[in-house]
């Protein structure tokens, strides 16, 4: 560990409520754990924030998702993609609005984080249908999306910290990394349990860097290959904590070779564009 017990135990101490999700879009995603939910209700809920319901709109009618219609209304939006879909777009509208600070040096990597995480929600999505599951797509853009979520908690509370003065330490690129590499992980499962975020994105959260994998487990096998492809795409510019060391049982698992790799990186380095 490069950083002192002081400063961990201060992060320790950070309220569990630091903004890492949108209240709307959170509300979105418990509310689809019932598989009873009627569109309507989906639509009631994304109408509480009109700056978000703009944001999802907007993406709704992108290049990615407009197809052949576009969609004048969110009711209209959410009628044409479905709940899980739209649910996914408010997270990452939301999660982008999120990733912004005033001290430079965490607005740059809380802007690198997110060019990351929206590059492993489009590849998760992209590679669970290029391999077979496609019925996990809209999953594995969640996972994707949110597999580092730890780490914003951690941007957030390093950034509180320092401005309290409550302990001196040097907020530097140097710092937050180690602190990512010691904590990321143990603080987004933390997150995600205390906002009673569905189970299977807890254990994504948990397991994406662990050595080995349950075998059995192709939504967590989806977002380990994408997240190790990552580094080779230069869209994960601070990987201290490298695990696995080599992605091959996740490429054996899902059965993918050159044609399915090539396509994800093409619809990862859509971010960069």
């Amino acid at each position: 560990m490069g950083f002192s017990l002081d400063l961990r135990y201060q992060i320790c101490l950070q309220p569990i409520e630091l903004p890492v999700f949108n209240p709307v879009a959170l509300e979105l995603l418990q509310l689809l754990a019932d598989p009873t939910v009627e569109i309507d209700h989906v639509t009631e809920i994304i109408q509480k924030d009109q700056g978000l319901a703009i944001q999802v709109l907007r993406m709704a009618n992108s290049s990615a998702y407009v197809g052949r219609t576009r969609s004048e209304t969110i009711k209209d939006a959410v009628n044409r993609l479905g709940g899980k879909q739209i649910t996914s777009l408010a997270m990452a509208a939301s999660q982008a609005a999120l990733h912004a600070s005033e001290n430079p040096v965490v607005n740059e990597v809380m802007r690198h984080l997110w060019l990351h995480s929206h590059a492993c929600a489009l590849g998760c999505r992209s590679l669970a249908i290029s391999s077979g599951h496609r019925a996990l797509a809209d999953q594995a853009y969640l996972a994707g999306l949110l597999h580092d979520i730890g780490k914003l908690y951690l941007l957030k509370a390093m950034e509180r910290i320092s401005l309290s003065r409550e302990i001196s330490f040097e907020l530097d690129l140097e710092t937050l990394l180690d602190v990512f590499s010691d904590m990321h992980v143990e603080q987004g499962v933390r997150i995600m349990n205390h906002w009673d975020i569905p189970p299977l994105y807890c254990a994504i959260a948990a397991h994406h860097h662990a050595e080995t994998f349950d075998p059995g487990d192709t939504l967590l096998a989806i977002v380990r290959l994408v997240n190790f492809n990552s580094m080779q795409y230069n869209l994960n510019l601070y990987p201290r904590l490298v695990q696995p060391p080599d992605a091959l049982p996740e490429i054996l698992l899902l059965k993918v070779g050159d044609p399915e790799l090539v396509k994800l990186e093409a619809d990862m380095q859509v971010v960069c564009a």
